[in-house]
């Protein structure tokens, strides 16, 4: 969906220039995320959802956050919540920093910013 400057920077100001989702201020180059995914099918251009594209299901997103999510906000908590595993697991770096005392892990449910203003 084509936004204009007005909507986008609307947009932006929805939570004060922060993300939605990680609560970090929005820089230059920030992304209009689909709260309900669209699906894009990347092969023939079309959209699964094209009734999802509309200016209430968009949040203002840091690039990463937006990267990462491209799935429901639930799949997206779920696979916030599996990173201390797979860090863990995969991580040796993430090892030595939680041996040494750098990092404390903490069992908490996944709240997005937005979710708790």
């Amino acid at each position: 969906m084509k936004r204009s400057k007005i909507q986008h920077q609307t947009l932006k100001e929805k939570y004060q220039g922060r993300c939605a989702y990680c609560s970090n201020l929005l820089g230059e180059r920030w992304h209009a995320d689909h709260i309900e995914p669209i699906v894009r099918n990347w092969w023939n251009g079309k959209c699964e959802h094209p009734e999802r594209n509309t200016l209430e299901n968009f949040n203002p997103s840091c690039p990463s956050c937006n990267i990462v999510k491209s799935m429901s906000l639930d799949s997206f908590r779920k696979i916030i919540g599996g990173f201390i595993t797979s860090l863990n697991r995969d991580s040796t770096q993430y090892k030595f920093a939680k041996r040494y005392g750098l990092l404390e892990e903490k069992e908490i449910e996944v709240k997005f910013y937005f979710e708790t203003i």
